[in-house]
């Protein structure tokens, strides 16, 4: 059975500070084909799709494309604040392995 993706709070809370509902658009997490490790996440703020997965929290939007959600079935989306900077990560239970870069995996 294929779960949905889950947001965190930190996530929702960070599109809030950046204003993306107020300029109508969302967070879009994509899977793509590519990168060291066979796919990659792609993620921007964009208009959501008539047929994206919409999840909504905190007065914010996550969007996640038909084609990209069997790779994100039941993922973590997050907020990440490093030492070395802040950015979304995604947590996937899918992928069996990962790059150093924390945006390419294989599955």
């Amino acid at each position: 059975m294929q779960l949905p993706p889950k947001v965190t709070d930190r996530a929702f809370a960070r599109l809030a500070e950046i204003g993306a509902a107020q300029q109508g658009q969302a967070l879009r997490v994509a899977v793509e084909g590519g990168g060291c490790s066979g796919f990659q996440y792609q993620i921007d703020l964009d208009a959501p799709a008539a047929d994206d997965l919409v999840l909504e929290g905190q007065g914010e939007k996550v969007v996640v494309d038909a084609v990209s959600l069997p790779f994100l079935s039941d993922a973590v989306i997050d907020f990440s604040e490093e030492l070395i900077g802040a950015r979304f990560v995604i947590v996937n239970p899918n992928a069996a392995s990962s790059c150093g870069c924390g945006t390419s995996f294989a599955m």
